[in-house]
């Protein structure tokens, strides 16, 4: 019996705008949702905020980008910046 697994992709990944650059290799992503009252109905944003690694210091404030799921590279760091979206 053998027994094979496909390895599938299990990080998760997010798109939120970059609110600080002031670290090194480092940014601050707000990611933002829209929830539904589950009573009233009225639509209303959630904002969370994610320290992304950025090796090359290459995003600003304002840009948009798409993160992923990684290995901890630091006490509050466990995401990678994948690509930057044009705005």
């Amino acid at each position: 019996m053998t027994n094979t697994t496909s390895k599938t992709n299990l990080r998760r990944s997010f798109t939120g705008v970059v609110v600080s650059d002031k670290m090194a290799k480092t940014i601050v992503v707000r990611v933002d949702r829209t929830i539904v009252h589950p009573k009233y109905g009225k639509r209303y944003t959630r904002s969370r905020k994610y320290k992304v690694h950025d090796e090359k210091n290459a995003h600003k404030v304002g840009q948009t980008v798409t993160f992923v799921e990684c290995r901890p590279i630091s006490k509050d760091k466990r995401w990678r910046v994948v690509e930057e979206k044009a705005a």
